[in-house]
C-alpha cells in the first residue's frame, strides 16, 4: 500500500469515507463531500474526474482523504488510475508520489 503525506487533519481522519458504487463516488457519510468517478477501459481504469468539498469543510484535508480512499481501491482492485480531476493530478500526486505506479499512463491528463 501507497503511503505518503495526505495533508489530512485528525478531523478530516476520522470522517468515514463510504464507497457508493451505484453512483460511482466515494464520499462522506452525509454525502457533502465526494469524488466522483467514471470507469473506462471495460472497467479496468477508473478516471477520477472531480472532487468537491463544501465551504464549510473545506481546509480539513477531505479532498486527500476521498483521494486516498479511491486510490486504495483502485489499487485493491487492481485499476489503473487517470487523474483528470486538477485537484488530483496537480495537487495530491505531487504531493504523494508514491501513487504514481498506480497511474494509467505518463500523460497524468490522458483521454480513453
Amino acid at each position: 500500500m501507497a503511503t505518503g503525506s495526505t495533508g489530512a487533519t485528525p478531523e478530516a481522519a476520522a470522517m468515514k469515507i463510504v464507497w457508493n458504487e451505484r453512483q460511482r463516488r466515494f464520499e462522506t457519510e452525509d454525502k457533502q463531500a465526494y469524488l466522483q468517478y467514471e470507469l473506462r477501459n471495460g472497467g479496468k481504469v477508473m478516471d477520477m474526474v472531480h472532487t468537491f468539498v463544501p465551504a464549510s469543510k473545506r481546509g480539513l484535508g477531505l479532498a486527500s482523504h476521498l483521494t486516498v480512499a479511491a486510490f486504495n481501491h483502485a489499487q485493491s482492485n487492481s485499476l489503473s488510475v487517470i487523474p483528470t480531476c486538477s485537484y488530483i493530478s496537480d495537487t495530491f500526486i505531487p504531493r504523494n508520489p508514491s501513487w504514481k505506479s498506480v497511474l494509467y499512463s505518463k500523460d497524468v491528463k490522458s483521454s480513453i
